[in-house]
């Protein structure tokens, strides 16, 4: 169980999914599409008629090779968006940054949950983090957005996966994080070669032996595209096959941009697991 701000409970005995909600004009696949609060909103609330159980706000985006977004700039495009959607839904938001101050101002307009790529190793995050007291994932990306896909290299990309990210949540909890508030993400995409993230998808299920629950974002990505030899937007039965393969590994929140179609691969996984339990929908 993972507790939120007002009282409220996230099972995750079950797998839950995470809507994509990028208001950034660059992302590598839905860039531009929800820079206005209105369309942001709209697109969030579908999502959530679709079956998210999670909004993942993003302001900047962090494709290989995307460009640093100032502070204010980044507030100016998930606030309003936080705020505007907290009105209308009592849904889980997740704040996607490595910004201290977007973290604090996010979750002082309504966020959940502080998603970040860095694992709140920039300046101040973790302090942030620390007095927000709300949960967090931490994920392991080896060097910047601007260069993390040149040449990566390691002896074993799984087992160092895992040390970062034991090492990392030691560290936050030294630093006063309650161990029940941490999910981990192996980072599919940040700083990997297609090899390295399909060893890792292979040996996703080692991650378990952390203890944490495991977020996966495979959503639409690159690995798929170099793969198959498809655009971001061809990318769909791909995204579908790699969510699977994460819930029979272990992870419990799949992010992704086809919320509909995932939340579908998720029913079947359950039937599966659970056929006793199975309802047919309403």
């Amino acid at each position: 169980m993972l507790s939120l701000p007002r009282g409220r409970i996230l099972d995750l005995t079950i797998p839950h999914v995470m809507g994509i909600l990028n208001v950034t004009p660059d992302s590598f696949s839905d860039g531009g599409q929800h820079n206005e609060v209105d369309s942001a909103v709209k697109r969030a609330l579908t999502m959530l008629e679709q079956g998210a159980t999670i909004i993942d706000i993003g302001g900047e985006s962090t494709r290989p090779g995307a460009s640093d977004v100032l502070e204010q700039e980044e507030l100016a495009r998930v606030i309003p968006v936080i705020k505007a959607l907290r009105k209308q839904s009592d849904c889980v938001i997740s704040i996607d940054t490595s910004k201290a101050a977007v973290m604090t101002a996010a979750v002082h307009a309504g966020a959940d949950i502080i998603n970040d790529v860095r694992a709140l190793q920039e300046p101040g995050a973790l302090q942030a983090a620390v007095a927000a007291d709300i949960p967090v994932c931490l994920m392991h990306m080896k060097g910047q957005p601007r260069s993390m896909q040149t040449a990566p290299h390691y002896d074993d990309v799984t087992s160092q996966v895992c040390e970062f990210l034991e090492h990392r949540a030691n560290q936050c909890i030294e630093a006063g994080i309650k161990p029940e508030h941490i999910m981990i993400d192996p980072g599919f995409g940040f700083g990997k070669s297609l090899q390295h993230n399909y060893q890792l998808l292979a040996q996703l299920d080692k991650l378990q032996n952390l203890g944490y629950p495991i977020l996966t974002g495979l959503s639409r990505k690159s690995m798929f595209g170099q793969l198959l030899n498809r655009p971001a937007d061809e990318r769909l039965s791909a995204s579908l096959a790699g969510a699977l393969i994460c819930l029979q590994k272990g992870a419990v929140i799949l992010r992704v941009h086809d919320v509909q179609q995932t939340v579908d691969v998720v029913r079947v996984h359950e039937a599966t697991c659970n056929p006793l339990q199975t309802q047919p929908a309403v």
